[in-house]
């Protein structure tokens, strides 16, 4: 099962998609809910530091001139223990990204 916690998602979308909405403006309240995740999925936002934070399992997709503080050329983050990173090896190229986090859900 999917659910999204992106807030201001468009319910009707997320429907067709096959995700649920979880979404909240309540970081508390957020938090609460990625703790009941298996894993979370997420580009970099504030949903990705605090998933990481949390020591929740977390797979951020990186554009290729990503936020300094991911680093480059790792898979994995010094500052959240449980982050697995997916990077673009080209800008824009996020079908390549798509399709290595497909291969590793597979792997799951």
């Amino acid at each position: 099962r999917f659910y999204s916690l992106q807030l201001g998602a468009e319910t009707r979308e997320l429907a067709c998609l096959g995700f649920t909405d979880i979404s909240t403006d309540d970081v508390t309240e957020a938090a609460a809910r990625i703790r009941q995740l298996d894993c979370v999925i997420t580009v970099d936002t504030m949903t990705a530091h605090l998933a990481g934070a949390l020591a929740a399992p977390t797979w951020v997709l990186l554009q290729q001139d990503c936020d300094w503080r991911w680093m480059s050329g790792r898979g994995d983050s010094p500052w959240y223990a449980t982050a697995r990173l997916f990077r673009q090896r080209r800008q824009r190229d996020w079908l390549a990204v798509i399709a290595d986090l497909a291969a590793a859900l597979r792997a799951c």
